[in-house]
């Protein structure tokens, strides 16, 4: 029985990851991560649909569309989330339980990343745990929605 559908936003630059700045995001892939993400989103009995793209306008296209689609989503926004109003007010307005997710502990870096704009907007954020962060916010989104076992 179906569990959950889920959508994974990647905001820009994660199509680089595994060769952008390997020592604070690490050395998988995206694809890589996706992998990891559709194989625990199995075991969960999840659909789990993902997209990436470096245009803030795509991201914000993409949440509004997936708002008859999916039970809820997870964002890694990269920049875009200590930056974008326009973002957060998407997804505010489409009415979905969003998890952010950030590799790094943004709280360890600049200071800069120590806001973000998106989370007031979301029901929870994951920070730090590099790839498994997104297993993590899985995990989380499910619980919220009251489809994860006990």
């Amino acid at each position: 029985m179906l569990k959950g559908r889920i959508l994974l936003l990647h905001g820009p630059n994660l199509n680089l990851l595994g060769t952008r700045e390997p020592e604070v995001y690490g050395d998988v892939t995206l694809d890589r991560i996706n992998e990891f993400v559709h194989a625990h989103a199995g075991r969960r009995r999840t659909v789990m649909q993902t997209h990436q793209s470096n245009h803030e306008g795509a991201l914000i296209d993409r949440l509004h569309a997936a708002r008859d689609e999916v039970d809820g989503a997870i964002i890694n926004a990269g920049a875009f989330a200590h930056t974008s109003l326009a973002l957060r007010d998407a997804i505010v307005a489409v009415g979905l339980p969003v998890v952010e997710v950030h590799l790094s502990n943004v709280y360890a870096r600049e200071a800069f990343r120590h806001h973000s704009m998106l989370a007031p907007a979301c029901v929870g954020v994951i920070a730090g745990f590099g790839w498994r962060s997104y297993l993590l916010a899985m995990d989380a989104l499910l619980g919220h929605l009251g489809q994860l076992d006990q």
